[in-house]
């Protein structure tokens, strides 16, 4: 396992993080198989986990809490993030700060993800949702320094809103926030375009979330795939969706190096960008880890693929059902 600094927090973190949604808000979630995928991770050099209240309200954080009980030797980087007030996800413009981050709602659901968690600090706190409206507002800044000078978290960071890489930009320029945390993979280019340039001209650490855009950068969906009622992804792969992201797959797939499966070549391919600080796949399964981590391996992928994979940039706009 290869590792970059996180920004101006100057931590090593491992090439592939560990994203926690699976293993709590998606069925078929089994804690088992939850803890055994954890630990292969960090047998393997995964030194970086991200996690959320939201993910099956604090499920997440336990098992992630469970990992760092059992790793006392190790240092293991902790990311959580709060949940909305109003618990809606994505944020929209028409929200007020008020309505998602007041303070007292920012400093007791840190408590609630230090007692989850079982630790005394959180390395990075985020917030879950954003808009950048809200920079100027100095109720956040204050309740975010309130955290750090108490010691309950580190760093503070934010998710931004899926294909909304732009809406933060404000933000980052008040100082308080050490990372953004941003959907970026083949298709999701956009923040090479205004977000990533400004990171590393702030020195602000990128998390680049959903490294499979959900599942269809693997190259195993079809257009006859369905998820179970429950499912998050059954509300997300609307016809309209799955169709056209299958399509977009399907065009990737004659770019597949020989040797390498399309998970792999989505993965170097995030990583062949210097300005992206980890990446987080969704890993439940022991196999899943396995054949990730190998992608963290300081190889990115050769010019002239990256040259080709850059013409799939799939730029869209979020709808209903993108939440």
């Amino acid at each position: 396992m290869e590792y970059r600094r996180f920004g101006r927090t100057g931590w090593q973190v491992s090439e592939i993080g560990y994203g926690m949604w699976g293993m709590a808000g998606w069925t078929g979630s089994d804690d088992q198989q939850s803890d055994r995928s954890l630990d292969l991770a960090v047998e393997g050099g995964c030194n970086f986990f991200d996690t959320a209240w939201g993910y099956g309200k604090g499920k997440s954080e336990q098992i992630l809490g469970r990992l760092i009980k059992r790793n006392p030797d190790k240092r293991l980087y902790v990311a959580t993030k709060i949940p909305p007030k109003n618990m809606k996800w994505p944020s929209k413009a028409s929200y007020k700060l008020e309505d998602c981050f007041p303070a007292e709602h920012i400093i007791s659901y840190t408590e609630k993800s230090l007692q989850n968690l079982g630790v005394e600090t959180i390395d990075l706190q985020q917030f879950h949702v954003w808009e950048d409206s809200w920079a100027e507002q100095e109720e956040w800044q204050r309740a975010v320094e309130k955290l750090k000078a108490d010691g309950k978290i580190q760093h503070m960071g934010v998710s931004v809103n899926r294909w909304e890489p732009d809406n933060v930009l404000q933000t980052l320029r008040t100082g308080h926030i050490s990372s953004v945390q941003v959907i970026y993979n083949i298709f999701d280019q956009a923040p090479e375009d205004k977000l990533f340039p400004l990171c590393r001209e702030l020195d602000i650490a990128t998390i680049a979330r959903v490294p499979f855009d959900e599942g269809t950068l693997t190259g195993t969906f079809t257009t006859e795939t369905t998820f179970p009622e429950g499912d998050w992804r059954s509300t997300y792969f609307v016809p309209e969706n799955l169709q056209s992201s299958v399509a977009h797959a399907d065009r990737l797939k004659p770019l597949v190096p020989a040797g390498m499966s399309m998970a792999e070549m989505a993965l170097r391919f995030i990583l062949s960008n210097p300005d992206v600080s980890t990446t987080i796949p969704g890993m439940r399964k022991a196999h899943h880890v396995q054949a990730n981590l190998q992608a963290g391996d300081g190889k990115g992928l050769p010019d002239e693929l990256l040259a080709q994979l850059k013409s799939h940039r799939w730029d869209r706009k979020p709808t209903e059902w993108s939440q």
